[in-house]
């Protein structure tokens, strides 16, 4: 058997395992401080939007000889505005400048050409107008919104209002850390990446789901004893798909990164990295969300229930009682002896030396018994 396989076996039986929810204050602090940190760099820095979502052109100069600076400062002459050069891993020089007019375009396409040693009819233009982002990100925040209501409905309905709550909560922590990522690092932000938004957002519910089922399953009907408390049950069940989890994970980001590595570094496939990178930390976000902060989130609502509060003082008083009576009796039977704390008392009867031999009368010989 492999250690992954004995590991999960142990957190399945419940033989070992890490307190999720015990530790909840830990995992809230750690997301707090990096949400904080988002909510900072988002601030200061704002979003690296692409040209969708605030208009201009973009210039494409394939084989290109020119280098980035030459490229800049041709396009920054023409149109009197800093222009955003990168060139790619398939050697195209790629220039975007504010909104241009359509014959201003073909002058700019021209002077790259002549710089780049290239002909003016291979420098590919894209116009693109303010007005299309405006209509995309409204697009994106009603679907967003229907996203939402669907998944608060199907949660509160196949559990209760309680995880649509934590699982709302855990979707929110992910949407903050991935955007403050690119914040962060300045990704550009484009209709792909919108979409891996969205993407992501689907993941992190399913993992949510997941680890939720199997906290329903093992809670089932738990108030009736008064041997586990809900917390120790649930942190039982998140500890039970710990390694599912991670190996789902892992999986999806095989090709993620794939897509990273060789789509968008070795083929230049620009639109591929903005899709893949919003995957790859949504996921991350997300794998760590369910665990760390949705389940967190449920037992702590779950605990505010009379009927949970009341078994939490069963299972606190029951543990308390048998420690005290396993007390009682330890003192009663060393009482019994006449020790305390390993000291004879002053009352306590003395055993004579030698009393510890059995002492039995003598028998006569048998020629002797019968005579009196």
């Amino acid at each position: 058997m492999s250690r992954s396989s004995s590991l999960g076996d142990r957190l399945y039986r419940g033989e070992s395992g890490v307190d999720f929810v015990g530790r909840r204050r830990t995992w809230f602090i750690i997301s707090g401080v990096l949400i904080l940190i988002s909510l900072g760099a988002l601030g200061i820095r704002g979003l690296n939007l692409g040209i969708e979502f605030q208009g201009g052109a973009v210039f494409s100069v394939p084989n290109a000889t020119c280098s980035v600076v030459d490229a800049r400062e041709v396009a920054s002459a023409a149109t009197g505005a800093e222009a955003i050069v990168t060139e790619t891993g398939a050697g195209i020089v790629r220039v975007q400048t504010p909104p241009v007019e359509p014959a201003q375009s073909q002058e700019i396409a021209r002077l790259l050409g002549e710089a780049c040693g290239v002909p003016a009819t291979d420098v590919s233009v894209q116009v693109v107008g303010p007005t299309w982002g405006a209509e995309i990100t409204a697009k994106g925040i009603q679907a967003l919104i229907v996203f939402l209501v669907l998944v608060t409905i199907f949660l509160a309905i196949y559990f209760e209002w309680r995880f649509a709550v934590a699982a709302l909560i855990a979707l929110a922590h992910d949407i903050i850390l991935t955007v403050g990522i690119y914040a962060v690092t300045g990704l550009q932000v484009t209709p792909a990446t919108l979409i891996g938004f969205l993407t992501i957002l689907g993941y992190s519910l399913y993992d949510t789901v997941v680890v939720f089922d199997k906290v329903k399953e093992d809670t089932k009907g738990i108030t009736a004893q008064s041997v586990m408390s809900y917390g120790e049950a649930a942190n039982r069940a998140v500890n039970q798909v710990l390694v599912r989890s991670i190996n789902t994970t892992i999986t999806s980001l095989l090709p993620v990164v794939a897509i990273i590595v060789i789509g968008a570094g070795l083929l230049g496939a620009g639109t591929l990295l903005d899709l893949a990178v919003a995957l790859a930390v949504g996921m991350l976000a997300g794998v760590y969300s369910s665990i760390f902060i949705a389940t967190p989130v449920a037992v702590m609502l779950k605990m505010r229930q009379p009927d949970i509060k009341a078994l939490d003082a069963r299972v606190n008083a029951r543990r308390g009682g048998s420690g005290r009576r396993a007390v009682e009796s330890q003192e009663a039977a060393a009482a019994a002896v006449g020790v305390v704390d390993g000291v004879p008392t002053s009352g306590a009867p003395t055993t004579p030396a030698g009393a510890g031999e059995r002492q039995q009368p003598k028998r006569q010989p048998r020629s002797k018994r019968g005579k009196k």
